[in-house]
């Protein structure tokens, strides 16, 4: 069976185009492969966090991971700071890394022009802590949309570099690009991705956000001129909201214009309003029933396998450098 490595960073809310742009898919795949997916805290802090607020974070996405389908007893779910080896095998491979691979990597470009007062040396060495969490644990695939497959890509050259340098050690990892890879637009703006990172909560539409709060986002989602429920690439809004509906319903795109012809804007977003809490209220009555101890039995269960495959290969990998 192959093994599948995948992560998310505990920063901001899990939202509907983190879940179907990529969570869905972990649970289909963990049915399949031999999965192990973490959540990458030690990521998270390239950029300053509120330590209160990081900690709740971290909690909160293995217990969304667990409510929206992940199953510890299927694959194996960890948080990364519980496994040193992620920080040892990352020094490694920073030894090894050209300044100038990191430099060129998009998301350094991006986020150094977005917190222009903390371009920190974990901002720019943060490929190689990524490259380390996929190959350390001898991954094959890793589930990626488009916008992503550059760090694998990234992954691979750091690894086939180290082979050449000392010898055969690393698997080289392919990306696995998802096959539901719904990349949803901002409720304020459609022009751009859906961000938990946005700077207004009215761009997305958290996993656990309550009815009203639900009710209010959908309310205020920008439209465009006109008032029919049509799919249409000059209409990005509307064009937005409907892939929303088809993505919690399962209604195809021409059942949903058939709903709703000669209807207005209103009625689609008060039925689209309930179709979202529908989806929703199973997921966040799961979330809220994982209680503290579940937690913990999940975090040391799943820290306990990761290490074990982890431990293993640093083993290897200091042996074959003299260390």
């Amino acid at each position: 069976m192959k093994r599948i490595y995948s992560a998310a960073q505990p920063t901001g809310n899990i939202h509907l185009g983190n879940y179907f742009g990529a969570i869905y898919n972990w649970i289909q795949l963990q049915k399949e492969y031999d999965c192990i997916f973490s959540i990458v805290d030690l990521h998270a802090l390239t950029i300053q966090q509120n330590p209160a607020d990081l900690n709740k974070n971290i909690k909160d996405l293995i217990k969304l991971y667990i409510a929206v389908g992940l199953d510890p007893k299927k694959c194996i779910i960890y948080r990364q700071s519980d496994v040193k080896e992620h920080s040892e095998l990352a020094w490694i491979l920073n030894c090894i890394t050209p300044i100038a691979e990191l430099e060129r990597m998009t998301q350094y470009k991006d986020k150094s022009t977005q917190h222009k007062k903390n371009i920190n040396a974990g901002l720019l060495t943060y490929p190689c802590l990524m490259a380390a969490d996929i190959i350390l644990y001898n991954t094959e695939l890793v589930p990626v949309g488009e916008d992503q497959v550059q760090h694998v890509e990234l992954a691979r050259t750091i690894a086939k570099k180290f082979n050449n340098q000392y010898g055969e050690t690393f698997i080289l990892p392919k990306p696995l690009l998802n096959k539901v890879s719904a990349r949803l637009k901002g409720l304020d703006d459609p022009t751009k991705k859906m961000s938990k990172s946005a700077s207004s909560e009215l761009n997305y539409i958290a996993l656990t956000d309550s009815p009203e709060i639900v009710k209010k986002k959908i309310k205020k989602a920008v439209t465009d001129s006109g008032s029919t429920i049509t799919y249409e690439q000059d209409k990005p809004a509307i064009a937005n909201l409907m892939t929303i509906y088809h993505l919690v319903t399962g209604l195809e795109i021409k059942e949903i214009e058939k709903r709703f012809k000669g209807k207005g804007y209103g009625d689609f977003k008060n039925d689209l309003t309930d179709r979202i809490n529908d989806f929703l209220k199973p997921i966040q009555e799961r979330f809220a029933a994982i209680d503290e101890n579940e937690l913990q039995v999940i975090l040391q269960t799943g820290a306990k396998k990761a290490e074990a495959i982890a431990k293993e290969k640093i083993k290897e990998v200091k042996t074959i450098i003299g260390l």
